[in-house]
């Protein structure tokens, strides 16, 4: 069953247009310790307001910076944060929360004393206000995208202020690994979610656009709502930019759906059959080497320029191609994002190596949708070729497991050896629609040949794991919720075995 918008933030004050953050402003946010509350938090607190916080799930690897940032912090909701005095002005949490908790205490003491609540993203917004927003929108490749166009337009000496949906680098955000950084000059970047309207809060000034597909069925029915949902926040900005990934089908789709568009359209692509190179940025990926991928950039009026990206994978030529095209919109020098381009050390969870133990390599990754882990598992085997390659995956949410099974079943058969966790049921009202075994199972279908296995929870996974795996093997952890704990759970558990 889909659910809109409107229903998932029942009780929120609608998208309005942003308004500077007044200094002194209290705001408090519910859920502080998720990734995008707590940038919502920090640069609450930069741009002058007074910021307190709760999350009952407690530490997370996203609060230290909250931490160093002296934001207030307390570990289990209550309805004094509203009521005690003093007040804050106004409420900021997540829209899902409004589906699985419509009479959660701090919304309740709120509605009644008539402080505003508002998504979060609203406050990143208003903390924008005064800047140039650049929204990285798109089904895939958004966190990667925004992080890296943060490093490479610092790197340009534009110090930008961002909100990532992942752990930027720390060399980013001044000395603790943040979702968020707090620079002053006029580029603001933000990751812009399509899911139930995230981000309808913003207004951006250039649209940086990776990818279209249908995700989320729990709130799109099928790809022309996605296509709705994008097609109707862009026009909301009649004369910005969008920076668009035309090799991808679904944004070539929306294109055509925009025209005719008040805006400017500037092309990139990472496949020279996809582009006009007359209008267009190619990144053209030439043979990878065992330090990443190197490219040729194709630029009007340029000619061809060397580049070399640090990672691997069609997915991030065409994620650099865009990266490299905004941050010329934004008058970053050439040389600056070349070299922009080829230093990026990553974000948190995205095909990030979190080490080795016993000849075995583990990675970790954000993936949880089909065409995701289809790439990530090619660009491992473009890193670490030869290996064994383990694909461990905890689907994220009931409704997108069941919708694309088989979907699921085909990405994961691309690797040599599957494992899968415990559902993450995150907002799902119903966990009965689909199993961790129906997925193995449909595994096995098409790979009788592999081991193919549901194997419980994070901490059985692991253990589980580390009997499995030989000197060798790649393990790539993808998936929402809790999984980045399998992969230092096995790192651990491989260290021990090591010891014996």
């Amino acid at each position: 069953m889909t659910r809109t918008a409107q229903e998932l933030g029942a009780g929120l004050a609608a998208a309005r247009i942003a308004r500077p953050i007044r200094p002194g402003e209290r705001i408090h946010v519910v859920g502080a310790a998720g990734a995008g509350a707590s940038a919502a938090a920090l640069l609450g607190a930069a741009a002058g307001g007074i910021v307190t916080g709760c999350d009952p799930g407690g530490a997370s690897p996203y609060t230290p910076a909250l931490d160093a940032a002296a934001i207030a912090l307390a570990w289990e909701h209550d309805a004094n944060h509203v009521t005690g005095d003093p007040a804050p002005d106004r409420l900021a949490v997540t829209k899902a929360l409004t589906a699985i908790a419509p009479d959660h205490p701090e919304l309740a003491a709120a509605r009644a004393r008539g402080i505003p609540a508002e998504p979060w993203q609203q406050v990143v917004a208003d903390a924008a206000v005064g800047r140039t927003l650049l929204a990285v929108a798109g089904t895939h490749g958004k966190s990667t995208t925004a992080g890296w166009l943060t490093w490479v337009l610092a790197d340009a000496g534009l110090d930008p202020a961002a909100f990532v949906g992942a752990l930027l680098p720390a060399a980013l955000t001044g000395g603790v690994a943040a979702t968020a950084r707090q620079g002053r000059g006029a580029p603001f970047v933000v990751e812009a979610d399509e899911y139930a309207g995230n981000f309808d809060a913003y207004r951006p000034d250039v649209v940086v656009l990776t990818t279209v597909e249908w995700d989320h069925p729990d709130v799109f029915a099928d790809r022309a709502a996605v296509l709705d949902a994008f097609e109707s926040w862009i026009r909301r900005s009649p004369s910005g930019t969008l920076v668009a990934n035309v090799g991808d089908q679904g944004v070539a789709d929306l294109l055509r759906r925009l025209h005719p568009w008040g805006g400017r359209v500037v092309a990139s692509a990472a496949e020279r059959r996809h582009v006009d190179l007359g209008t267009t940025l190619l990144a053209e990926a030439l043979p990878a080497d065992g330090q990443g991928t190197p490219l040729a950039l194709h630029l009007p009026g340029t000619g061809s320029v060397p580049a070399h990206l640090p990672t691997w994978g069609l997915h991030n030529v065409a994620n650099a191609a865009v990266v490299a095209a905004a941050a010329l919109e934004l008058g970053a020098d050439l040389s600056a994002v070349v070299k922009g381009l080829a230093s990026f050390p990553g974000i948190g969870r995205r095909l990030e190596r979190k080490g080795e133990a016993r000849g075995v390599v583990v990675y970790d990754d954000y993936g949880h949708h089909p065409t995701a882990i289809t790439a990530t598992l090619a660009a491992l085997r473009e890193r670490e070729p030869g290996r064994r390659l383990w694909a461990v995956y905890e689907p994220l949410t009931f409704h997108r497991t069941a919708a694309l099974l088989e979907q699921f079943a085909s990405a994961l058969a691309g690797a040599d050896a599957v494992a899968v966790a415990d559902i993450w049921a995150s907002r799902d009202p119903d966990t009965t629609i689909t199993s961790p075994a129906a997925l193995a199972t449909a595994v096995r279908k098409l790979r009788p040949d592999i081991v193919a296995e549901a194997t419980g929870s994070v901490e059985v996974t692991a253990a589980w794991l580390a009997e499995q795996v030989a000197p060798g093997d790649a393990v790539l952890v993808m998936g929402g919720g809790r999984s980045y704990r399998i992969a230092e759970l096995l790192l651990e558990a491989l260290g021990q075995v090591a010891a014996r």
